[in-house]
């Protein structure tokens, strides 16, 4: 028998991938719009988790749109990034206690300033936009709400297929494909995930009940300059990169952290395998040459 998982917003981009490779082995429950289920709404929510055996909770329910989250900070706690990020968030570890649920927090590398030359587990969030404010709020609740938990820091997912969204991969390649210039920060760092790692990542998480903060994130950070030529390079496609600077790109944009090197020693400790970028783009190549035929 297959063991049960609560998901919020099992229909995105990365949970969409993590239900495609995990489903042989967990029963896949869905909690959102889709499903009629608003976890702003905390008595919906909590009828969910009461009519469930399903002892563990993946939540990934989240505002990402940075831009659009900062737009609504002046909203404050009554707008929409609060009260999914936050509210959400909330009900989700109250009804957790209510039922003795485990949660797993899905988060971000944003919650970090980016002023640092790497960051680990250890550091300590400084979060400095609205979005990535909402999201450590979030972090918070899960980690000092007394229950198991997980927190799995994501940055920068991309996958093969996906006709949901595009990543900043495929958003590349289809740009290149156009003839149209690319443009690549040259003054800005991150750490790109390959998606079916994160799945793996998140297989162990469920079946070791391992607690804690983990960096599921690839194994090395680069400029998005640099990475825009070895997407090009793994592809072989040429386009032209034009170097920009932050303040040129992000301009009257929300302000970004902009050295994002997370370290994922923690988890890859457990023999969990998260790709380097170049490596990451090869299997989605693979995997793109297979669909297509």
């Amino acid at each position: 028998m297959k063991t049960s998982i609560l998901g919020t917003d099992l229909s995105g981009m990365v949970g969409t991938r993590v239900v495609e490779l995990l489903s042989t082995e967990f029963d896949f429950i869905d909690l959102s719009y889709a499903t009629g289920i608003d976890i702003t709404n905390y008595d919906q929510v909590l009828s969910k988790f009461e009519k469930t055996s399903a002892e563990t909770v993946l939540h990934m329910a989240a505002k990402t749109d940075v831009d659009g989250c900062e737009d609504e900070k002046i909203l404050g706690e009554e707008g929409p990034a609060w009260m999914i990020n936050v509210v959400g968030t909330e009900n989700i570890v109250a009804a957790a206690k209510k039922t003795g649920k485990r949660v797993i927090y899905i988060s971000t590398d944003f919650v970090f300033n980016g002023t640092k030359e790497f960051y680990t587990e250890e550091d300590e969030p400084d979060p400095i936009n609205w979005y990535s404010i909402t999201k450590y709020e979030g972090e918070k609740l899960v980690s000092e709400s007394g229950l198991s938990f997980a927190i799995a820091r994501l940055a920068y997912p991309y996958r093969a297929v996906c006709s949901l969204k595009a990543d900043f991969v495929r958003r590349m390649l289809e740009k290149a494909k156009k003839g149209e210039k690319l443009f690549g920060l040259t003054d800005h760092v991150f750490t790109p995930t390959f998606i079916d790692d994160i799945a793996d990542s998140l297989r162990f998480i469920f079946n070791k009940k391992i607690e804690g903060i983990y960096h599921v994130v690839g194994s090395n950070s680069l400029t998005p300059y640099k990475a825009v030529q070895q997407i090009l390079d793994t592809f072989e496609l040429k386009a032209e990169i034009i170097p920009v600077k932050r303040e040129e790109f992000f301009k009257d944009r929300a302000y970004r952290p902009f050295q994002l090197a997370l370290k994922n020693d923690k988890i890859t400790g457990f023999g969990i395998n998260l790709l380097e970028f170049p490596l990451g783009l090869a299997e989605m190549k693979r995997q793109m040459e297979f669909v297509n035929g």
